[in-house]
């Protein structure tokens, strides 16, 4: 939904992202950067810049209108002709079945992620999807930032339309998603050789100060939003301790015998993530009686020792390298971090972008993984940045930009869309050229 447009068209069905509308902070949803004509030219871009790997979305709505029903055929031939254009180019396709945009006819009729019936859904889909494209496309991943099913905000994520709000709700929406990953990736290794991981919005949590409450609440939070899907992933089963918390303060999500069997199945072949910054926890901020999951909702603090963007995100490249080596240490899985990036309000004026931020940003990051792999001894498969071309937020900013390429638009006007490289889209190509070797500005 970020980067399509066309949503009437192709036969596409209609989306939760359809009813939010577009206001001077927020651009709508029919445009975007017009990727569903213009793939071709931003592939092109993406060969010019030496890529070698993007991962697109496959759009629920697009291929099935209601969610549940028909399949859509030109929607499903819309994405065979992005993935042969990909591997026409020797760019290998990495797909995501789900991002947000929950089918609003299932988000009207069955409230999202909160109903069996929605996980039954995914499913069908993604299994369809499967069989479509399992062949051509060997890396993929089911639901994007899976932990933010975990959050407060999990009902926005997950396509409900009302309710979602209270805990033992979160739960359920979070066990839901699991199991409809579980059962895809299931059917994935059952009819292929493609790879598949579960995927988190990974930010680093470190306590605010040396108080060891903060420090356990740090734990907590990692525990809660990270290890206990982690542990689902590689491992088969929810956190002992997540369990053991939802036991004693009877939280009932919905968890079956059934669920279980999926999980016993299951397995991942890396672990995706995104890290964009790292967060403080100072525990004195927490009511009590709040859920572990909600921690940072209230006790998040600012970190004085990185720099921040307008937005509130701050830099923290160590973050990333230390997510690469203790998930890596603790599970034995290929770490493959596929969002990465720094969102800055840019305006084109004829001249080339000098986005140095942008590029230092990537440099500090790379050479963190390339800490990871080299003296941590990390496997990572490979590193994808967010993104290559500016696109909509997933809130639908335009103003906040994260790409090597400019899109010429606002948030009130769709412009042209002429694509225009920045400074670090040439920076790009050099590093990607020399596998990551050469970070070097000239």
């Amino acid at each position: 939904m970020q980067t399509e447009g066309a949503t009437h068209e192709g036969g596409k069905g209609a989306s939760v992202y359809d009813l939010r509308k577009p206001n001077a902070d927020n651009a709508g949803w029919d445009v975007t950067i017009d990727e569903y004509h213009r793939y071709a030219e931003d592939y092109d871009l993406m060969q010019a810049m030496n890529m070698n790997c993007y991962r697109l979305q496959i759009s629920w709505s697009r291929v099935c209108p209601d969610g549940d029903g028909d399949f859509n055929e030109a929607g499903i031939a819309f994405y065979h002709q992005l993935i042969n254009a990909l591997l026409a180019r020797n760019i290998t396709p990495m797909i995501c079945l789900y991002h947000f945009d929950m089918p609003l006819a299932l988000a009207q009729k069955y409230n999202g992620f909160l109903s069996r019936h929605v996980v039954d859904a995914f499913v069908r889909f993604g299994k369809r999807m499967v069989d479509e494209f399992g062949k051509q496309v060997p890396y993929w991943i089911t639901f994007n930032e899976q932990n933010l099913y975990s959050s407060s905000y999990a009902r926005v994520y997950a396509g409900c339309l009302k309710d979602g709000k209270q805990d033992a709700e979160i739960y359920t929406i979070a066990n839901h998603v699991m199991v409809a990953h579980a059962q895809v990736a299931n059917y994935l290794h059952a009819t292929t050789t493609a790879k598949i991981g579960g995927m988190l919005a990974y930010e680093e949590c470190y306590a605010a100060t040396a108080n060891p409450r903060d420090n356990q609440f740090a734990r907590q939070v990692n525990e809660f939003l990270n290890r206990n899907l982690l542990d689902v992933f590689v491992h088969g089963h929810y956190s002992n301790q997540v369990l053991t918390y939802t036991k004693n303060h009877h939280i009932d999500f919905d968890f079956t015998v059934a669920d279980q069997k999926d999980f016993d199945e299951l397995k991942s072949d890396f672990i995706a993530f995104s890290y964009y910054r790292s967060s403080l926890i100072d525990a004195s901020r927490v009511p009590i009686n709040t859920i572990p999951n909600r921690y940072l909702d209230y006790g998040e603090v600012h970190n004085a020792y990185t720099p921040y963007n307008e937005w509130n995100w701050n830099v923290d490249a160590l973050g990333f390298r230390d997510v690469l080596t203790r998930v890596y240490n603790e599970y034995g899985v290929p770490m493959f971090p596929i969002e990465n990036g720094i969102g800055v309000r840019e305006n084109y004026d004829g001249h080339e972008i000098q986005d140095d931020y942008r590029i230092d940003y990537h440099r500090q990051h790379i050479q963190a993984m390339k800490a990871a792999v080299a003296e941590d001894g990390v496997k990572v498969i490979g590193y994808l940045g967010w993104g290559l071309i500016d696109i909509p937020s997933s809130s639908g900013n335009v103003d906040k930009r994260y790409g090597a390429v400019y899109v010429n638009q606002t948030n009130t006007d769709s412009k042209d869309l002429k694509r225009i490289p920045k400074k670090s889209f040439y920076w790009f190509k050099h590093v990607i050229a020399s596998n990551g070797s050469d970070l070097s500005s000239d």
